[in-house]
């Protein structure tokens, strides 16, 4: 199903994606925008699909596609590994909620505690949005400050205050917030730790710093470690606890995460996705006297939390079998590798066509973009120290989008046999060299289209 030069890439599109389309007419009436999640809007209609094992997964039209979603990030081991589906399907015969303790429980805390270099105790949530919410209101009990810091682009779920500058506008109020609610939020833009310090000295009412600490929106503006080891040490001055939204990252860049990659340990984590194996999860890990104020305590408030679904079976189950495999550190770093070598190979490839685009980013995060300026970025021989494009210009490289060359990049790619995320995509270690390469073909083909239409 190659896209041609012929016939215009949405009508071929609709075309090869016709089931699809009569589906999202169905959807249409039923869900707001016709989806279940924002990042599934797609012009003229999204592609559904029936299965998934490993890189790859399956239109309800039959047409197979390497896929660079991977569960939004909750995937390192692929779709449908084996290991974890066995362990799901055991658990599902003994019970999905007991409404109770469990045994499940206790193992897939003590893994998080074992591999996550902050977590001296840990509470498990349904989310990594409740994970978020949970770590700011620890936060605000141990300091006492009702405001926190967060950066422009950085994305903590979507609950109240973190949506503020999440998404560019950065500027704008975001919608449904009251203002009480977004005033409790200090934002600026990220890597610049003089901006931090004079935040945090005009605003003494801030008693926390969150962040993605590879960057936000999986890495559009990368961070890298000596911004993290300058906020740590601002947050120790300052009094403030650090968080580190590792919902992403955890258990992704390194068995880990980003902490231990970057030697910078945390006060709070947030984790879900990769946590519970792609089943719905999440956790806060973190110091002890800080977990602690779920505890009743003589003299202490107590925060309440329940959640029908925390530490749930199944997903302790996926999660137990996903975090054993990610113990041995082998996903992580052939995830990583898939990532580098992707990135490389697009650059060799738009180097070789003369094409004005390039690839970037850290570790199984890839990024494709148009428009660079400057001289073409040599290979990166490591997970986190390739090139960024505009001198890590914020605007440029999280700002606005042209939609419709964004849409297009989607329809064309996925003509070519590629489910990618617009202009980026994630890796699994199951993301082999001969993956690698069909990805390589399909972006030459695509963007071939992209330009045969004028938006290349």
């Amino acid at each position: 199903m190659p896209a041609t030069a012929t016939r215009t890439l949405a009508a071929q599109y609709a075309d090869t994606f016709a089931e699809s389309r009569e589906r999202f007419e169905r959807a249409k009436g039923l869900f707001p925008c016709g989806v279940t999640h924002d990042a599934r809007m797609m012009d003229p209609f999204p592609v559904y699909v029936s299965h998934a094992k490993g890189a790859l997964k399956w239109s309800v039209e039959g047409h197979e596609l390497v896929d660079y979603f991977v569960g939004h990030g909750s995937h390192i081991l692929g779709h449908s590994p084996a290991d974890v589906v066995r362990a799901v399907q055991e658990q599902m015969e003994r019970g999905t909620h007991f409404g109770a303790c469990h045994d499940s429980e206790i193992e897939w805390g003590e893994l998080v505690r074992k591999l996550v270099p902050c977590a001296e105790r840990v509470r498990f949530t349904g989310s990594g949005t409740e994970a978020t919410m949970m770590a700011l209101r620890l936060a605000r009990l141990h300091t006492g400050k009702p405001k926190f810091l967060k950066f422009h682009g950085h994305f903590h779920g979507w609950h109240d205050a973190v949506t503020v500058a999440a998404d560019y506008p950065y500027d704008v109020q975001p919608v449904g917030v009251t203002p009480a609610a977004a005033g409790q939020c200090v934002a600026v833009p990220p890597n610049d730790l003089n901006l931090v310090e004079d935040a945090l000295k005009a605003h003494a009412d801030v008693g926390a710093v969150i962040l993605e600490p590879t960057g936000g929106h999986w890495g559009a503006v990368p961070i890298r470690g000596a911004f993290l080891k300058g906020l740590r040490e601002l947050c120790s001055r300052y009094g403030c606890v650090l968080i580190f939204d590792e919902v992403i990252t955890g258990f992704r860049v390194s068995p880990g995460g980003a902490q231990a990659v970057y030697g910078i340990t945390p006060d709070l984590t947030s984790m879900a996705k990769i946590l519970a194996g792609g089943l719905p999860g999440g956790c806060v890990a973190g110091r002890a006297e800080l977990l602690a104020y779920i505890e009743p305590r003589a003299g202490k408030p107590k925060m309440r939390h329940p959640g029908t679904y925390n530490a749930n079976p199944l997903s302790a189950a996926a999660g137990i079998a996903t975090l054993k495999r990610i113990a041995t550190g082998e996903p992580c770093a052939k995830a990583n590798a898939a990532g580098r070598t992707l990135r490389n190979k697009l650059n060799e490839l738009f180097a070789a066509r003369d094409w004005n685009w390039i690839a970037y980013g850290d570790f199984s995060m890839v990024r494709a973009i148009p428009n660079p300026e400057g001289d073409r970025p040599p290979a990166a021989t490591g997970d986190s120290d390739g090139f960024v494009p505009f001198g890590g210009d914020l605007n440029r490289l999280d700002g606005a989008k042209n939609m419709k060359q964004y849409y297009a990049l989607r329809q064309a790619m996925l003509l070519n046999g590629v489910d990618w995320w617009g202009y980026a995509g994630m890796t699994t270690c199951d993301h082999t060299d001969a993956v690698v390469e069909r990805t390589v073909r399909a972006f030459e083909a695509s963007i071939e289209a992209l330009r045969a239409e004028g938006l290349g």
